[in-house]
């Protein structure tokens, strides 16, 4: 039996060179399941991204969703695509397997915390106040190649990387600290910021919005005296503030003192996000 990829919709372009399109995933013309496939704004057009690949109950365990990620992976090279990415939900484990077995290698992933009825209480001696706008235009440039740093560090061209800060910071920051729903905190130790905190909101997926951290950063030189922590339990005050009961984050492979603070807080994986070369 074949499997193979037939378009459900016609392809789907922009200005910019994007693309997008959904196919059915057959076996011998027999509709099994279906896949997305698509290039990702921030990235550019030479980033394909696959999504949504589900195949039928009684198709499953035959190994068409293997032949599906590589048949998607020939059509986003026939786009011109060098890299795909995935992000798949961390209880999906053959998925996650088949995404090892496939040579995808695990970027970062994104974490949520349900967020208890009562803000927690900060602890003692630990000031913030708002950020202001003279110390945003020094921190959204550093901010900017910090992010873009993080990606090239896990093998994204820079050029790809600094496309993608730059949009990110046009989206959720398009009015700097007056962009709706946005605040970032400095948290002060004797008369001078020790770290910051950037929150704001996001869609997780449709129609379900939630606080998000976007970004946290404590000095190097203050790191390992609880700064971390309190910034983070600074979060849940301003979401649970604003009436949020969630709160999301993204943190890149490798950041394992943070993903053991966030862990230690309550965080739960939602979705591992791998990437794979296709050159």
């Amino acid at each position: 039996m074949t499997t193979t990829l037939r378009p459900a919709e016609p392809l789907q372009q922009t200005p910019d060179g994007g693309r997008s399109r959904t196919y059915d995933v057959c076996v011998n013309s027999r509709r099994v399941g279906s896949v997305h496939l698509s290039t990702d704004p921030g990235f550019g057009a030479a980033s394909g991204v696959i999504s949504r690949l589900a195949v039928l109950e009684p198709d499953r365990g035959r190994g068409r969703g293997t032949v599906a990620a590589l048949a998607s992976e020939e059509v986003l090279r026939g786009w011109g695509c060098a890299e795909v990415q995935i992000s798949v939900p961390a209880e999906a484990g053959p998925a996650l397997r088949m995404a090892t077995a496939l040579g995808y290698t695990e970027r970062s992933r994104n974490m949520v915390k349900e967020l208890p009825a009562e803000p927690p209480t900060l602890p003692d001696g630990v000031e913030v106040r708002p950020m202001t706008e003279a110390e945003y235009a020094e921190w959204e440039v550093r901010a900017k190649e910090g992010f873009a740093r993080s990606w090239t560090d896990r093998g994204v061209p820079e050029e790809q990387a600094r496309a993608k800060a730059e949009s990110s910071h046009a989206k959720y920051l398009p009015d700097g600290l007056a962009s709706p729903g946005v605040a970032i905190h400095v948290v002060v130790r004797d008369g001078r910021p020790a770290g910051h905190l950037w929150t704001g909101r996001i869609e997780l997926e449709p129609g379900r919005w939630a606080a998000f951290v976007y970004d946290i950063e404590v000095d190097e030189a203050r790191r390992g005296h609880g700064y971390g922590r309190a910034l983070m339990l600074l979060a849940e005050r301003v979401a649970r503030e604003a009436g949020d009961t969630l709160i999301g984050l993204h943190v890149f492979a490798g950041n394992t003192p943070a993903l053991r603070l966030y862990e230690s807080l309550g965080y739960r994986t939602t979705y591992v996000n791998s990437a794979k070369d296709l050159r």
